[in-house]
C-alpha cells in the first residue's frame, strides 16, 4: 500500500483534473469525490488489480465515484421535488482593442461554452486524451468502454468540436 499511495500522491494534480472533469467543473464536488476516492482505496472498497497503470485504474475509481454522487443528487433532487435550474448564458462582452491575451480568453470561453454541447462520453475521451495525455486505449479502460467504442466517441467528439468553434 506504501508504494500504491506514493504513485497516487505523484499524480494528485491531474486526478483532481478528472475529478472537475467528472463533476461538471464545480471544484466543491471534484473534492468531495476525489476524497471519496482515496477513501476507497484507504478502505479496501476499491483495489488496483495491476490490469492497468495505477493512473489509469484510478481515474476510473474517480469516474465511478462520481457517477455515484451524481445518482445520489439526482434521487435527492427527485425526492425534494426541487427544480435544477442551469445558469443563463450571459452574452459575452466585446473589446475595442482585443490583444494576444483576450484573444486567448475568448478562445477559452468559447471552448468553455462548445464543451457542453458534446455528448458526455465525448467529452470524457477529449479530456482523457488532451487533457490528462492519456493514450484512447488507457481512456477506454478508465470509462469501462471497448477500444473500438473510445474511438469512435473520440473521433465524433474532435468533428463535432471543430464544428461548434468554427
Amino acid at each position: 500500500m506504501h508504494q500504491l499511495g506514493r504513485e497516487l500522491a505523484s499524480f494528485h494534480a491531474a486526478s483532481f483534473g478528472w475529478a472537475l472533469a467528472c463533476c461538471n467543473r464545480d471544484g466543491s464536488q471534484a473534492s468531495d469525490v476525489l476524497q471519496q476516492s482515496y477513501w476507497k482505496v484507504l478502505e479496501g472498497k476499491a483495489r488496483f488489480d495491476a490490469q492497468s497503470s495505477v493512473k489509469t485504474w484510478f481515474f476510473g475509481v474517480i469516474r465511478l465515484t462520481a457517477m455515484e454522487n451524481r445518482r445520489s443528487m439526482l434521487r435527492f433532487f427527485r425526492r425534494s421535488e426541487d427544480d435544477a435550474k442551469e445558469p443563463s448564458d450571459a452574452p459575452a462582452s466585446s473589446s475595442s482593442a482585443p490583444d494576444k491575451s483576450a484573444m486567448r480568453k475568448e478562445s477559452a470561453s468559447s471552448l468553455a461554452q462548445a464543451l457542453p454541447k458534446l455528448a458526455p462520453r465525448q467529452r470524457e475521451v477529449l479530456h482523457l486524451v488532451f487533457y490528462e495525455e492519456l493514450t484512447i486505449a488507457e481512456a477506454a479502460v478508465i470509462m469501462g468502454v471497448s477500444l473500438g467504442s473510445a474511438r469512435q466517441h473520440y473521433d465524433r467528439g474532435k468533428k463535432k468540436l471543430h464544428d461548434l468553434l468554427t
